[in-house]
């Protein structure tokens, strides 16, 4: 079913999926979380298809996600969800009374999206890895804030970490669809990176590796390395299922970036993917945290 600018239906919350790298629901989510984990990814899901799908023109998104913010502050006032995206919004109203959902948090989803469009239409790049890591603020790290609510866990470490762990998977995904995004427009790599390993914006458009190219690229994929390693001790702290699952998904994002690292700047012009065999290396690795 198309929405009349060409997108698809909003997508509808499932007990198991993952929007982006992150974990919403698995087979290791215990069974009272799995509902409002799955409203939670059935907002940021829907969130990104309107920011990212179909042949809407930039403005409609805007107006689009514009809306999608409204209804959120809607229904966090206690309103009755409006019929545009009922399988959005009386689920995530549901569970936000239930668990006393951060609204904010959810928010901060909506001004990643919103930016994105922008940056994006506008031509626009990031100064330096403090202006990447201000967006990773709000379009990853609300996520892993969003789990650890729903944990019960919120003393300033294990949510320093959770920031760290889930910035760091944003990053790696960068790192990882630099053949994809580079050629839409979308550009995370820092003027300030580029112009140390003198690299021009057109030889990235272009996709045209060199040894500057490799050089900048295998310097991201450390600092992405650092920042996971940095969070990684939150899934020896964090006791039975959400633990399991936050060393696999901390064993997942290191993967990717193995292979990102094994590329040695070739990420550049080929996709690096997790297949079935890369499952026992990260549940050993995953077993040995």
């Amino acid at each position: 079913m198309q929405t009349p600018c060409g997108q698809p239906e909003p997508a509808r919350a499932a007990p198991v999926t993952h929007y982006e790298n992150f974990p919403v629901a698995s087979w290791l989510c215990p069974p009272h979380l799995r509902e409002p984990i799955a409203a939670i990814y059935g907002f940021a899901r829907t969130a990104d298809d309107l920011a990212d799908e179909g042949d809407c023109t930039p403005e409609q998104r805007l107006r689009d996600l514009a809306d999608y913010r409204t209804e959120l502050q809607r229904i966090a006032r206690g309103e009755t969800p409006n019929p545009r995206w009922p399988q959005v919004f009386a689920p995530l109203q549901a569970q936000m009374r239930e668990h006393d959902l951060p609204v904010q948090l959810l928010d901060d989803l909506l001004d990643a999206f919103m930016q994105d469009i922008v940056y994006t239409r506008d031509g626009r790049t990031y100064a330096d890895l403090a202006e990447l890591l201000d967006y990773c603020r709000r379009s990853a790290n609300p996520v892993g804030r969003l789990l650890l609510h729903l944990y019960g866990v919120s003393d300033p470490r294990s949510l320093q970490q959770s920031d760290a762990i889930c910035s760091a998977l944003q990053l790696i995904n960068f790192w990882q669809d630099l053949s994809v995004d580079l050629p839409r427009g979308r550009h995370y790599l820092s003027d300030a990176d580029c112009t140390q390993f003198n690299v021009r914006r057109d030889t990235l458009s272009e996709l045209r590796r060199s040894a500057q190219t490799d050089a900048l690229i295998m310097h991201n994929a450390r600092q992405a390395r650092e920042l996971m390693m940095s969070g990684a001790p939150l899934a020896r702290s964090l006791r039975g299922r959400a633990g399991w699952e936050l060393r696999l998904v901390v064993q997942g994002g290191l993967r990717i970036l193995d292979k990102v690292q094994a590329l040695q700047g070739a990420s550049l012009v080929r996709r690096p993917r997790i297949g079935p065999t890369d499952a026992p290396v990260m549940l050993w690795r995953a077993l040995w945290m």
